[in-house]
């Protein structure tokens, strides 16, 4: 499915493929919630990383969010580039060089009509801010943090995949 999307100002607008585009993971790790989720929580789709065509790219900056260790206090810095417009601020796309052929756009910044899910993995739930509540369906599935299916596996699961 070709997914388009852009940022609120319009100053930056993008297409890309997507066999992957149900809008089911929502990730309430702090960094998706205090970078694109007004929500308490964020969700990203997969797409394939070659077809990203991208209008108005002298406005896109690039995060890299700092990852604490909790056990010994250290910092570093995530690999994963968490793409956004500079003019207003609206999460666009996060791309990660460990996974090179995946991009993943934000739910938040597409205009194509995206399907709705017939259920939703909450992941990263173990990091949800206290005041965001957990609204859960009969068929979600919940976990402490990364789920065991991947978004692939997940479309596979329940015949969602789209050529």
């Amino acid at each position: 499915m070709k997914l388009q999307g852009s940022c609120h100002c319009g100053a930056v607008s993008f297409e890309v493929e997507s066999p992957h585009p149900y809008p089911f993971n929502l990730c309430y790790c702090s960094i998706c919630r205090k970078t694109a989720g007004g929500g308490g929580y964020a969700i990203n789709l997969a797409a394939d990383y070659a077809t990203l065509e991208v209008t108005g790219k002298e406005h896109v900056s690039i995060y890299q969010a700092k990852l604490r260790d909790e056990q010994t206090g250290t910092a570093s810095q995530s690999p994963a580039k968490r793409h956004f417009c500079r003019e207003c601020g609206s999460a666009l796309w996060l791309w990660d060089p460990r996974w090179p052929e995946l991009v993943h756009p934000f739910a938040s910044a597409i205009d194509s009509e995206l399907p709705v899910p017939p259920e939703r993995t909450h992941l990263m739930v173990g990091s949800k801010a206290s005041w965001v509540p957990l609204l859960t369906g009969e068929r979600d599935k919940v976990f402490d943090e990364y789920p065991d299916e991947s978004i692939a596996d997940w479309h596979r699961r329940l015949g969602l995949e789209r050529q």
